[in-house]
This record gives structure tokens, sequence and C-alpha cells, in this order.
């Protein structure tokens, strides 16, 4: 088996991946190339030219923006199976902002071009990628509905809901969630010490157990309930 046939099967279980027509998962699998990157390295900037779309395999992509002060909004962490790079590929503009590998990371690449190319053989596969971009429209839109309306504590436990459902990408629910006190801090404009402050509540009442780096959900209905507790 091939490197990229290796990874294609990896990232099979992607609820975006697994629903597409087989005539464009084979042509997706047949067009990807394998990308490694060491934890630290920008994949690309804010600016940058479309240069294709991408699945993570393996490791993580942090996704922001840095500002010329070096101060950095956070906007997502993206992990197998997840797909991203899609707004690119619709309007050809320069891609959004910046993405980094958060640890050493595996990465399947489809080129521009042969997206471009794809697409013009196949103009009905651009509803496929829409659906992928609309997902994350949607969600989107949930996450700026939550920052002006919600209190920080249910803010933040819906958050974990949403990391540990792999922002949708599939069916399984992660328990163990490797996230710095500071990252989820960054995600939602809170402080460190506040962010610190619910999670110890969280702690208390059995929900989570923290460790150095990382958050356990023990109770998931809890979670759950702690979410809803500011609608």
């Amino acid at each position: 088996m091939s490197d990229s046939a290796a990874c294609l099967q990896r990232i099979s279980s992607g609820r975006w991946f697994q629903s597409l027509p087989t005539e464009l998962r084979d042509a997706l699998g047949r067009s990807a190339q394998v990308r490694r990157l060491p934890a630290g390295q920008r994949l690309f900037a804010r600016g940058d030219a479309p240069c294709g779309l991408y699945c993570v395999v393996e490791g993580r992509m942090r996704v922001g923006a840095v500002a010329a002060s070096g101060k950095e909004a956070l906007l997502a962490l993206v992990e197998a199976p997840n797909w991203f790079g899609e707004i690119s590929l619709f309007d050809g503009q320069p891609r959004t902002h910046d993405a980094f590998a958060e640890k050493p990371t595996t990465l399947l690449q489809v080129p521009m071009g042969a997206l471009q190319s794809l697409l013009a053989r196949h103009p009905e596969y651009w509803r496929d990628f829409a659906l992928l971009m609309s997902h994350k429209l949607r969600m989107a839109f949930a996450m700026l509905e939550e920052q002006a309306l919600l209190p920080a504590a249910p803010r933040l436990a819906r958050r974990l809901l949403m990391l540990a459902g792999g922002y949708g990408a599939g069916d399984a629910c992660q328990r163990s969630l490797q996230l710095p006190q500071e990252q989820l801090a960054a995600m939602l404009a809170l402080s460190r010490q506040t962010t610190n402050h619910i999670l110890k509540e969280l702690e208390a009442r059995g929900i989570l157990r923290l460790s150095y780096g990382g958050i356990e959900i023990l109770d998931y209905p809890g979670l759950c309930d702690a979410a809803q507790a500011g609608d």
C-alpha cells in the first residue's frame, strides 16, 4: 500500500469524506500528496496564494492570526480527520489566516490545479465542497452567537464539547483533550485566570480532570448540562 493510500485509509471514517460519491473520493485520492510538518512549521500564511485542500491525518494544525505585536488570535485546532482550506477554492483569493503545525503533523494535500481540473470536468462536485464549507460556516455563526450572548462558563463547556466531537468531523467523542489552558483561553477570548477558575469548578463537580496540558472529560452528560446553563 502506498503512503497516500495508507493516509486515505486512516481518514476514511471522517464524516465529510465518507459521504462523498465514490468517484470523487477516488479522484481526491489519486491527486493527494502526503505532507509532513515538524512542530511549529507554518503551512501557509494569511495573504498566501491558494495552494489546495488539506486533511489532517495525524497531529494537529493551529489556525489563527498573528498581529504585528506577536499576539495571536487562535480560531481553531484542526485534528484528524478534518479537512481545511476550502474557502480559497471557491473565491480564488489569498489565504484568510495562518496555519501552523501544533505538533509533528501528517497532512494530505490535494493541489489547487488538480481540484480545478476535477471540478471543470465534474461541476456537480461543487456541491460536495460547498457542504464542507457550509458546515464550518454554521459552526462559526454558532460561536459568534455564543460569544455575544452566553456567559463564560457555558461558552467554555460548549467549546469543550465541540473539540471532543472533532468539530463534527466524525461520530466518536474524545474523552481526553490535549489542550493547554492558555490555548482554550485564546480560543474563547477569555483571560487565563477566568478559564482556570471555570475549569477548576468543573473539576470540583467531577465533570473534568485537569492535567498538565490536558483536559479529560469524566462526565459527558454533566458537561452537556453545564453547556446549557446559559440558555
